[in-house]
């Protein structure tokens, strides 16, 4: 009888390197696939292959998708402004929903049986890839051999030891997650609500003392970035260039408490200068060129989206809609917004669009305009208060 095939997500870290040997041993011939979302230099990727190749995988598959990324995902988190709890850019919930769709997409190419992956059964990553696999793929069998076996690290490291497979421990006091959106940290300190994490935690580590302000100006079409300091740049390359400068300037740090997706409270570090720059950058320019209830409504919309990604629902019917509605509010979101950093922080200078709405020679706020004279502006805030006027009368 011939092995079942699997198709193994494959980060090339101890569990997913577990999962390789385990799922082998069961009898599956295992593909594994690493969907590079950011993050891996090209030594990384090397390694990762060799050591898939050393655990015994069949064939092993590297994706690049970095920009199926950006157009599928991160471009409709920038025309949202989505930032959870005003703070984090859903740098990991948006890589999970990326990645799994393509490994979904190898597994059809490879016309395997099962789908594989080494999440744990105490975080979100869990939810996230069961959900998409079941959505997109309910066929294949889904196998999570860490989660089923409820293995602790040591127990892992052990079953690979004996197998003459030697896994470097983890070094340093942090467990780190880097992708083109965002690098998320954990420690110590992220499992006490009262406690900071120093800024040695964060990839970009202390910060210099003689930083100076640095002008920056991000240009837009329709609400995705195109140009960084007047040189046009793909969103990709953008990204790239935005998280490697505020990176520097230690922009995009900070600490996210929110709800799990389990029910539980949790606490992760961050740090995301592309994203806190891009948002930052693109709200502005949405200030001038739309209307007040467009900004209402886009705010709503934008963190439902958000939710949808971040609580593993991406692939409910809604977020398609919410994709049209976002997709359709950036039409007139083409313009320049000139930022300046400094430590830990950016500063809006200015914004300009052929869309403004702000025309100094039609009205200017608090002073003279031509749309309405004195009596008109006297009668209009006289009924602008009626409603008011008659609350207060019935008390």
């Amino acid at each position: 009888m011939s092995k079942k095939n699997v198709v193994l997500a494959f980060s090339g870290g101890l569990d997913t390197a577990f999962c390789t040997v385990y799922l082998r041993e069961q009898g599956y011939d295992v593909t594994t696939v690493t969907v590079d979302t950011g993050g891996f230099p090209p030594e990384q990727l090397e390694r990762i292959a060799a050591l898939a190749k050393q655990l015994g995988a069949v064939e092993h598959v590297t994706v690049d998708a970095r920009e199926t990324l950006f157009q599928g995902y991160l471009r409709y988190l920038i025309a949202g402004n989505v930032l959870r709890g005003q703070v984090y850019p859903l740098s990991v919930s948006a890589e999970r929903a990326c990645q799994a769709v393509e490994v979904v997409r190898v597994a059809r190419e490879k016309g395997t049986q099962a789908l594989a992956h080494g999440s744990t059964g105490a975080g979100n990553d869990q939810v996230r890839f069961d959900v998409a696999f079941r959505s997109l793929a309910p066929e294949l069998e889904l196998l999570t051999p860490i989660r089923t076996l409820s293995l602790s690290r040591q127990q892992e490291l052990a079953y690979l030891a004996e197998r003459g497979v030697h896994m470097p421990p983890k070094l340093g006091s942090y467990s780190v997650n880097e992708g083109m959106w965002g690098t998320s940290v954990g420690g110590a300190e992220t499992l006490d609500s009262w406690k900071a994490l120093p800024e040695a935690a964060f990839p970009g580590g202390e910060l210099p003392q003689d930083l100076k302000p640095r002008p920056l100006t991000i240009g837009f079409e329709k609400g995705v970035p195109v140009s960084l300091d007047g040189e046009k740049l793909g969103p990709v390359k953008l990204v790239e260039a935005l998280n490697a400068l505020g990176r520097t300037y230690g922009i995009g740090r900070g600490i996210h408490l929110g709800d799990t997706i389990l029910g539980i409270k949790g606490r992760v570090g961050f740090e995301a200068p592309a994203a806190h720059l891009l948002v930052t950058a693109h709200r502005e320019l949405e200030k001038l060129v739309l209307s007040g209830k467009q900004l209402f409504w886009k705010e709503s919309m934008g963190n439902l989206y958000g939710s949808l990604l971040h609580e593993g629902h991406f692939f409910d019917p809604l977020v398609k809609d919410l994709e049209a509605f976002l997709t359709s509010s950036q039409e007139r979101v083409t313009g320049e917004v000139r930022l300046v950093l400094h430590a830990r922080t950016q500063v809006v200078e200015g914004v300009r669009s052929p869309h403004s709405l702000m025309d100094a020679k039609v009205a200017t706020y608090g002073e003279a305009n031509v749309l309405w004279n004195g009596s008109e502006a006297a009668g209009f805030a006289k009924l602008y208060g009626v409603a008011q006027m008659l609350s207060h009368r019935a008390k």
